[in-house]
């Protein structure tokens, strides 16, 4: 199984920026988490602040990886270009948000994204990307 994980604005700095609401563990060091976890699966990560370079990846991958694991950050909430790339590939997505978007300022509480996503994980933290992968990985139970 091939699965790339994308990473929208801001979130190079996980670690680094507002660790009561994003924790204070990289993405890298996350990243390397997860592929210990899953050997099994060809894990891919990207991560961009550029709106375009987002939708270029959807693109590129929404062919051929299995699944996409998205979690726009701000994008979220203003992309209707995003929530269009998403919608025009056949790899399903799966959107993750670290933080619980409900429970913060009501702007966020509105994805533009969602409609085109198979479903969404929200406040559970890094975690959240974990429970991604496993439900692709059995997407039965």
């Amino acid at each position: 199984m091939k699965i790339i994980i994308i990473n929208g604005p801001n979130l190079n700095l996980l670690g680094k920026r507002e660790p009561e609401i994003y924790g204070s563990t990289s993405f890298e060091d996350y990243f390397s988490f997860l592929n210990e976890k899953f050997p099994s699966v060809d894990l891919q990560y990207f991560q961009s602040n550029v709106e375009g370079e987002i939708i270029n990846k959807i693109h590129e991958t929404g062919f051929e990886f299995d699944a996409i694991i998205l979690n726009a950050g701000g994008y979220t909430h203003t992309s209707v270009a995003i929530s269009d790339a998403i919608a025009g590939v056949k790899t399903p997505v799966l959107e993750v948000h670290i933080s619980n978007i409900y429970k913060r300022e009501e702007f966020r509480h509105k994805s533009i994204i969602s409609k085109a996503c198979i479903g969404m994980i929200s406040g559970l933290g890094l975690k959240g990307y974990e429970l991604a992968v496993s439900y692709f990985l059995n997407p039965k139970i």
